[in-house]
C-alpha cells in the first residue's frame, strides 16, 4: 500500500501537488544564490523531474491545464502592466519590431530549411513560422524589477503579439492549404470572426467592467473572479475566432487595463497568484517537454537543433539590433528586447505539434523544436535579467539627488464612508519607492469620550489597513487630542511635516463660511501643504477622464509643479486621459509646463477667454469623468473671488460627478527638483 503512493510516475494528487511546491520553493531560492535567473532553474526542474527525467512527474492532463493557465497569466499580466500611454504612442515602434521580428526569422527560417535541411516549400514555412514567433517568458522577471513601463519593454511586448498572431495565422493557412481546406470561404470566416471578436472585446469588456467595478464597490474576492473569467472567456472566444487563446488573453489585459490601477489590492492579488503558483506552472510544463536523449539517436538531430538554435537566435537578434539602431535604445535595452523576444514555448509547442500530426514534419523536429525551447528559455532569461539590472543600475545613478522633504501624505479620517475612497486616492499618488507610511489623522476634541472616540476611529480603520497592506503600502495611525478638529489637523500635519493633506468633503455648507465650511476654510487658510478636498461619487478606476480646470495666473504660482506632478501622477494611475482648460493667454506657456513634467499622460489642452463663463465645461462633463478644479489661497497671484464660489457650484450642477479641489503647495523650495526631468 505505502509503495503505491511513491510509484513513478507520482500519482497521488496530494504528493504531486507537494513536490510542485517544494519545487516552487526550493529552486528560485538556489537559483537566487547561484546568481542565476531563477526561470532557468524551474525548467531545468522539469527537465530532471519530468517523463524525460528521473520521471517522478507526469505530464498529465493536470499539468498541461495548470500550465496553459500559466501561459495565458503572463500575456495577460503583459497587457494588463503596459502603459496606455506610451504604448499609443511607441504603437508604431511596436509595428515595426513586430515586422522586423517576424519577417526576418520568417525569410532566413524559409530559406535554410529550403536549402540546408532540404524541406518542401509548406514545412519550410512552417519550420520559419516557429521561429518568427516567441513567448514573453522573461517578461515576469522585467515587471518584477519594475521595467514594466520600460519603452523598450512596452515596444517589445506590442511587437509579440503581432509577430505571434501573423505566425499563428501562417500556421492556419499551411494547415489549411495542407488539407485542401484553402478556400475563399475560409478566409471570408476567418476575417469576419476576428473582426466580430476584436470589436466585442475592445468595445464590451470595458463598459462590463466599469458596470461591474461600480457594483461590486471595492469587492476584493468577486473583482477577482471577475477579471479571470474575463481572461478564460477572452481566450477560449480567441480560439473560436481562428486565433490562439494567448492572444485573447493579452487582449483581455489590454480591456482591463484602465480598470485596474497599478497600485490598487486587485492588482497585487493578480500578479502574486500568477507569480506564486500558475506561473511556476507553466515554466515546469515547459521543461518536461524537453527529452535529452534524442541527442543519442544520431546525426540528423544533432543537425536540425542546431540549425533551429542558431538560426532563430541571430534573426531575432538582428531584430533586436535593427529595433535599437533605428530608435536610438540603448545596448542594454536591446539585450533586453532580445531577451524578451528569443524565448520559444507557446506558439512553436502550437505550431510544431499540428505540423507533426499532419505530416510535414518528422520527429527529428519534433525534438529539435523541444531543445530550441530550452536554449532559448535558458538565453533569454538570462539577457534579460542582467539588462534588466544593468538598466536600473543606470536609471539609480542618473536619478536627480531626493529632496530633502520626503513626500509625506496625511489623510484625516472621520467620516467612514469616505476613508476607503480617500486611502485609494493616497496610495495612487504615493511616490512609487518610497519609505513614508500614509498618516491616517484621528483627531478628536478633548472631552470625557476622547478615549472611546478614539477607539471608534482606530477599529474604523482597520479595514482600510487590510486593504493597504495588500498593496504593500505602510499605514500609519495619528491620533490627535486638541481644542478643535481644525487645530487637531493644522497642527498635526505641521509636527509631521506633510507635503499632502487629503480630506473629504460632502458637496454641502453647513455654516456662512466663504467656501467649504468651518474646518475645511481654516485647515486652507492656515496651511501650507499640497491640498486635495475630495468629493468622490464613483470607484476612481471607473472613471474614463480628467477635467483639469486651472484659472488665470496658476502658472506663475511657486507650486504649480508639484501639484502638476501630482494630478499627472493620479491620471496615469487609474489611466484616464487630461483635459486642460485654462486663460487663452497662457495656453501654449502651460502646455510647455505641463509636459515637462513627469509622468507622461495624454493631455488635450483648451483656452478660455472668461473664467468666470465657464458653461461649455459644466456641459461637456460627464458621470465618468474626474473634474479636477485648481484653486488658490488668498494673497496669491492667482487668488480670485470667483474661486471660492466654484466648489459649490460645481457641487450643484454636478451633484452625480467626482470631482477634486486641489491647492498648490506654498513653500516648495524641497520639493520641485523631483519632478521635473526634461529640459526646459
Amino acid at each position: 500500500m505505502m509503495g503505491n503512493h511513491f510509484s513513478l510516475p507520482f500519482t497521488d494528487p496530494v504528493l504531486v501537488f507537494a513536490t510542485m511546491m517544494g519545487i516552487m520553493l526550493i529552486v528560485p531560492l538556489l537559483f537566487e544564490r547561484l546568481q542565476i535567473p531563477t526561470i532557468i532553474g524551474l525548467i531545468l526542474s522539469g527537465v530532471i523531474l519530468g517523463p524525460n527525467g528521473l520521471g517522478l512527474l507526469a505530464r498529465d492532463n493536470t499539468m498541461v491545464l495548470l500550465g496553459t493557465i500559466g501561459l495565458l497569466y503572463i500575456m495577460f499580466i503583459a497587457g494588463l502592466e503596459i502603459d496606455l500611454n506610451e504604448f499609443s504612442k511607441s504603437r508604431d515602434r511596436s509595428l515595426i519590431f513586430g515586422a522586423l521580428t517576424f519577417t526576418i526569422p520568417q525569410v532566413v527560417g524559409t530559406l535554410i530549411a529550403l536549402h540546408v535541411l532540404n524541406f518542401s516549400w509548406p514545412s519550410a514555412i512552417l519550420l520559419a513560422s516557429l521561429f518568427a514567433s516567441h513567448t514573453l517568458l522573461a517578461y515576469p522577471v522585467v515587471s518584477r524589477m519594475g521595467l514594466a513601463k520600460n519603452n523598450a519593454v512596452i515596444v517589445a511586448v506590442g511587437g509579440t503579439i503581432i509577430t505571434d498572431t501573423v505566425a499563428l495565422l501562417v500556421l492556419a493557412v499551411v494547415a489549411s492549404s495542407v488539407q485542401g481546406e484553402l478556400t475563399p470561404a475560409f478566409w471570408l470566416q476567418l476575417g469576419i470572426s476576428l473582426t466580430i471578436y476584436t470589436f466585442l472585446m475592445l468595445w464590451g469588456i470595458p463598459k462590463i467592467g466599469r458596470w461591474f467595478f461600480r457594483l461590486s464597490n471595492g469587492g476584493g474576492v468577486p473583482e477577482f473572479i471577475f477579471v479571470l473569467a474575463v481572461v478564460f472567456v477572452a481566450a477560449f472566444f480567441a480560439e473560436l475566432a481562428g486565433v490562439e487563446h494567448i492572444i485573447g488573453a493579452f487582449i483581455a489585459g489590454l480591456t482591463l487595463n484602465r480598470l485596474i490601477p497599478e497600485h490598487s489590492p486587485l492588482m497585487n492579488r493578480l500578479e502574486f497568484v500568477g507569480n506564486a503558483l500558475f506561473i511556476p506552472f507553466f515554466l515546469i510544463s515547459v521543461g518536461m517537454l524537453v527529452d535529452l536523449r534524442i541527442l543519442l539517436n544520431g546525426l540528423d538531430a544533432w543537425i536540425v537543433a542546431i540549425a533551429m538554435v542558431v538560426t532563430v537566435s541571430l534573426t531575432k537578434y538582428l531584430a533586436a539590433f535593427l529595433t535599437q539602431k533605428l530608435f536610438g535604445y540603448s545596448v542594454d535595452e536591446r539585450h533586453l528586447i532580445f531577451g524578451l523576444s528569443v524565448p520559444q514555448a507557446a506558439a512553436t509547442l502550437a505550431a510544431v505539434l499540428i505540423g507533426y500530426q499532419i505530416g510535414l514534419f518528422g520527429y527529428e523536429v519534433l525534438n529539435g523544436a523541444i531543445m530550441m525551447i530550452l536554449v532559448t528559455c535558458f538565453v533569454g532569461s538570462l539577457f534579460a535579467e542582467r539588462a534588466a539590472r544593468r538598466i536600473l543600475i543606470e536609471q539609480e545613478e542618473s536619478v536627480l539627488e531626493q529632496p530633502e522633504w520626503p513626500q509625506r501624505i496625511v489623510v484625516p479620517i472621520a467620516n467612514p464612508a469616505t476613508i476607503g475612497k480617500l486611502m485609494s486616492l493616497a496610495v495612487m499618488i504615493r511616490e512609487s519607492g518610497s519609505a513614508e507610511p500614509i498618516r491616517a489623522l484621528s483627531v478628536v476634541t478633548e472631552s470625557e469620550s476622547s478615549e472611546r472616540l478614539l477607539a471608534q476611529n482606530e477599529k474604523r480603520l482597520a479595514p482600510v489597513l487590510k486593504e493597504a497592506t495588500a498593496v504593500n503600502v505602510p499605514v500609519r495611525l495619528v491620533n490627535r487630542l486638541d481644542m478643535s478638529p481644525a487645530r487637531g489637523i493644522i497642527r498635526a500635519i505641521t509636527e509631521l511635516r506633510a507635503t499632502h493633506l487629503i480630506i473629504g468633503w460632502n458637496g454641502k455648507v453647513t455654516t456662512r463660511e466663504r467656501i467649504f465650511g468651518s474646518v475645511l476654510d481654516r485647515v486652507v487658510g492656515n496651511s501650507k501643504q499640497q491640498i486635495i478636498i475630495c468629493k468622490l461619487e464613483h470607484p476612481l478606476n471607473t472613471l474614463q477622464r480628467g477635467l483639469l480646470l486651472l484659472p488665470p495666473n496658476i502658472e506663475h504660482e511657486p507650486g504649480f509643479t508639484p501639484l502638476i506632478h501630482t494630478v499627472k501622477r493620479l491620471a496615469q494611475q487609474i489611466s484616464v486621459k487630461l483635459w486642460v482648460v485654462c486663460a487663452k493667454q497662457s495656453e501654449m506657456a502651460i502646455k510647455r509646463m505641463v509636459e515637462q513634467i513627469k509622468p507622461s499622460v495624454e493631455t488635450t489642452y483648451q483656452g478660455y477667454e472668461d473664467f468666470a463663463a465657464l458653461d461649455r465645461f459644466w456641459q461637456e462633463a460627464m458621470t465618468d469623468d474626474l473634474i479636477m478644479l485648481v484653486s488658490a489661497r488668498r494673497n496669491t497671484i492667482s487668488w480670485q473671488a470667483s474661486l471660492e464660489q466654484l466648489p459649490r457650484e460645481i457641487a450643484n450642477r454636478l451633484p452625480q460627478h467626482s470631482f477634486i479641489i486641489l491647492y498648490p503647495p506654498l513653500d516648495t523650495a524641497v520639493e520641485i527638483s523631483s519632478y521635473r526631468l526634461m529640459p526646459i
